[in-house]
């Protein structure tokens, strides 16, 4: 009989690359939704997989998890959903940490043969590091986040770190690219019309990690034995200046582009604009005040050592091997 994982955030950029792949893995997949999901590419792997379950699932009702887990009963959970914009802490807080909390508390109540519940961090958690920093950012580097989505990341980390008995590992990436992510789209979509604009002038080192290489991690942490937590920051080794995916960008296309740096105060102030013009609507604009902090962050270095040791972690892309992959599979796409 086949393994169980319950994958949440599952119709999200990430959750559908975990998906593919744990089904691909030989393991039967049920993947978390909503009704507002949006099924289209899920729907595909459906088609060619009859492993894969949808899950409707209410995460503010700790019954209906309970529920849910207990009728699923899942050998391991990948906890992937989560809120990567919002118009207070509280809002951020709630789904990424109040929510998280709610499910790793009906998965210990409820009976299940849990072997590893993965929970989807982000190096956010810990926050950025001075531009001159010798040492990169490691597991046990203190942590200070420089946006309420971070604190929300480090306050679900500090809430299932202190559920004894829970069988958690934990994963940090940092920025995550590859095929269908619609952030950083915006990046190539403005140097695909010729413009290659910077926050500031101050140098930034900067970490990437392509969507699969963070697939191979959480897959394989699922692997890991015994009940302890782990916690492992995921990059894909290197360190990059802050013209690195522009320069990539421009060698697969061939492109040129105008290069120019807008002042921090400038881009603050429409940011500022669009937080108010926002302030009425459900939706969050892609540029806010609050972004900025990471957006001109100095430094995201950080170590996978520890994933390297006891995941048998080995990125298979560097930067200029995943942006081919991810701007091919954009053209061919029609995105760009």
């Amino acid at each position: 009989m086949k393994e169980r994982v319950f994958i949440t955030g599952a119709s999200g950029f990430i959750g559908y690359h975990l998906v593919q792949a744990a089904l691909e893995a030989g393991l039967e997949v049920h993947a978390a939704v909503r009704p507002s999901s949006n099924l289209a590419l899920l729907t595909r792997l459906k088609s060619a997989y009859s492993d894969l379950a949808f899950v409707n699932t209410d995460f503010s009702s700790k019954n209906n998890l309970l529920a849910l887990l207990k009728s699923g009963n899942y050998n391991y959970i990948i906890h992937g959903a989560g809120l990567t914009r919002a118009k207070t802490p509280s809002a951020y807080n709630l789904v990424n940490a109040d929510y998280t909390l709610s499910l790793a508390e009906a998965a210990m109540a409820s009976g299940i043969p849990l072997k590893r519940f993965v929970f989807l961090s982000s190096l956010a958690a810990i926050g950025p590091r001075a531009y001159d920093e010798k040492q990169p950012i490691t597991e046990s580097s203190s942590p200070a986040p420089v946006t309420d989505y971070g604190r929300s990341k480090l306050l679900a980390e500090q809430y299932l770190e202190k559920l004894t008995g829970l069988p958690l590992t934990i994963i940090r990436p940092t920025a995550v690219y590859g095929p269908g992510e619609k952030d950083l789209f915006v990046l190539f979509k403005t140097l695909n019309s010729g413009l290659d604009a910077y926050i500031g002038s101050k140098p930034q080192r900067l970490s990437f990690v392509y969507v699969q290489d963070l697939v191979d991690a959480t897959l394989a942490a699922l692997k890991e034995p015994g009940s302890q937590t782990k916690v492992y920051n995921i990059s894909d080794g290197k360190a990059y200046d802050r013209y690195a995916l522009a320069d990539c960008f421009k060698a697969w296309s061939g492109k040129k582009a105008f290069r120019m740096h807008l002042p921090v105060a400038l881009i603050r102030m429409i940011a500022g604009v669009l937080d108010l013009a926002y302030s009425s609507s459900s939706a969050t604009p892609v540029l806010n005040k609050e972004k900025l902090n990471e957006l001109t962050a100095p430094n995201w270095i950080c170590s996978i050592d520890a994933a390297r040791s006891n995941l048998n972690y080995q990125p298979r892309y560097d930067l200029a091997a995943g942006m081919a992959e991810t701007l091919a599979w954009y053209k061919e796409n029609r995105w760009l």
